[in-house]
């Protein structure tokens, strides 16, 4: 550790006290002696530590199992990756892996007494655990159609990787006030999704010295949960090589600066709302001197971070494959399947989208009909037209500790009973998350739901939601407006099919929800809304 602690005098709450005396990343150190212990013996004020490893202890959490996230940078692995990662969930997991909205993977039902094994495994193939989960530096995002798309500046594929050897295991950066969300991405429609990142660089360009520079922009603070926050732009252009050191810049503004008394207010966006961007781009510039002004955006629109259908790739003759995954949720010999079709017809290489899909490159045009007529995609669908191909959820109650509301178990035969009364030319993103920590993206989609709970006609807690409606990353942002009424599970069906029935109803040609949303205002769905409920009493 080569920086000094300025903080350790503060009022601090009890995970950063904690973390004066053992740095997390030591959890890889402990391993080996606390599991030869049953995991009852392992004091919970622990807990918080597994998560540098990528761990979360599982609920009922006496049982000591963990859910386990796997760093994925950029989302691209190789077929002995892939084969390794379907391994762990047939061994491991319970037969389930799920894919997850930063382009990575995640597990449940991993044992105490075999994680030292299964990291070793993990790390023998060149994936790691470290920093997936914890108050460190989270998976670095990327354009999932990266060197491949015709509608990128250039291949963000090398500096990702470089942003992440940067941080991977470097203990200057293990100790932040919360998690920092890093997203590179030169993709013209946002492929990056950089409005809820800490951190994002996007596509611009810059006249230097008479010639046109291919770079990037940059905004911080973005963030969801509780509070969310759109990204604000730094008057900054960056140039590939100069994007580590800005990132270095602004992890270290987070780490000596950013607010360690309360973990609600622990994350970037607090420091940026309350210092401006304007001084927080004063004091990154007096770390990375001679940064120029800020470029031409090279932005047009937005695409959700999402990668489906067969579409060629800038490489003529080559095309991708991007796969519906409903809820994100694949069994192991289902995701098996598509590694064979990778390993068989493309380039030794699966990538993940930010949506929970996956998708498969280098496809040859020759064996296009070929892949098409894999029967896997019987079961799976590389024609997105479905409510269910555009809609992500999260862990929810099933095994998270802080969700309120089941989610997978019931998003996809909800959407799917939807798409047997609905059709749209427009794609409708659909959200399902289990409390307000926005892990599934809500403040973003076209209709979001959050669950919580209410007390029914006879005074019993039951599961329930709220619904928000016209979220958005077209120009800058728009976070969905939420409508005021609370839905048990069985009236989602009946509250969503209202909706969009008037979507239906009402939209123009080619309208987008959000520009029907935009046009109607958020009364006339309120009254939607209220309609139902009234013949739902």
């Amino acid at each position: 550790m080569s920086y000094q602690v300025t903080w350790a005098a503060a009022k601090l709450n009890k995970n950063e006290q904690s973390k004066l005396i053992e740095d997390g990343l030591d959890v890889f150190r402990d391993l080996p002696e606390l599991v030869k212990r049953p995991f009852a013996e392992v004091d919970k004020s622990y807990y918080m530590y597994f998560k540098f490893a990528g761990l979360t202890v599982q609920k009922p959490q006496e049982q000591g199992n963990f859910m386990m996230r796997v760093k994925i940078p950029g989302g691209i692995i190789n077929i002995k990756q892939a084969r390794h990662l379907a391994a762990i969930a047939s061994e491991y997991g319970h037969d389930q892996i799920d894919l997850t909205t930063r382009q990575a993977v995640q597990y449940h039902w991993i044992p105490f007494a075999k994680l030292p094994e299964v990291f070793a495994g993990i790390n023998a193939v060149g994936l790691t655990t470290q920093g997936a989960e914890g108050d460190i530096t989270r998976n670095v995002i990327d354009n999932p159609l990266a060197g491949i798309d015709p509608n990128e500046l250039f291949d963000t594929r090398p500096t990702v990787r470089r942003v992440h050897r940067l941080f991977q295991g470097n203990r200057d950066y293990s100790n932040l006030p919360r998690k920092f969300k890093i997203s590179i991405n030169s993709n013209i429609y946002n492929a990056g999704n950089a409005e809820i990142n800490d951190l994002a660089f996007v596509p611009a360009t810059k006249k230097i010295n008479g010639r046109t520079v291919k770079g990037f922009n940059v905004k911080v603070g973005g963030g969801l949960g509780m509070r969310p926050y759109l990204g604000l732009g730094l008057d900054i252009f960056v140039t590939r090589s100069q994007v580590p050191a800005v990132a270095e810049a602004a992890v270290q503004l987070y780490r000596d600066n950013g607010y360690r008394r309360s973990r609600s207010k622990a994350r970037l966006k607090f420091l940026i709302q309350d210092w401006g961007v304007a001084e927080f781009e004063t004091k990154l510039r007096e770390k990375v001197p001679g940064l120029a002004t800020a470029g031409a955006s090279a932005v047009i629109g937005w695409s959700n971070g999402t990668a489906l259908g067969i579409h060629e790739q800038r490489q003529a003759g080559y095309y991708y494959v991007g796969v519906s995954i409903p809820a994100g949720r694949l069994q192991a010999a289902d995701f098996s399947a598509f590694v064979d079709l990778a390993e068989k017809y493309g380039r030794d290489e699966l990538r993940f989208d930010h949506s929970q899909n996956l998708l498969i490159p280098y496809i040859a045009a020759a064996d296009l009909s070929a892949v098409k007529a894999a029967p896997i995609f019987k079961k799976f669908s590389y024609k997105p037209h479905n409510l269910v191909d555009f809609g992500t959820t999260c862990t929810g109650a099933e095994y998270c500790n802080l969700a309120y509301t089941h989610t997978k178990e019931i998003f996809t035969p909800l959407l799917k009973r939807l798409d047997t009364q609905f059709s749209f030319d427009q794609p409708v993103h659909i959200t399902l998350t289990g409390c307000g920590n926005g892990c599934a993206h809500r403040s973003v989609a076209d209709i979001g739901i959050e669950g919580l709970t209410a007390k029914t006609k006879d005074g019993q807690r039951a599961e329930a939601f709220k619904i928000a409606v016209g979220g958005s990353l077209l120009a800058g942002g728009h976070f969905n407006e939420v409508l005021k009424g609370k839905l048990f599970t069985s009236q989602l069906y009946g509250a969503l099919a209202a909706l969009l029935a008037d979507y239906q109803t009402q939209q123009l040609a080619n309208e987008t929800y959000y520009a029907y949303f935009q046009r109607l205002g958020i009364d006339h769905f309120q009254t939607i809304l209220d309609q139902y409920l009234a013949q739902a009493a």
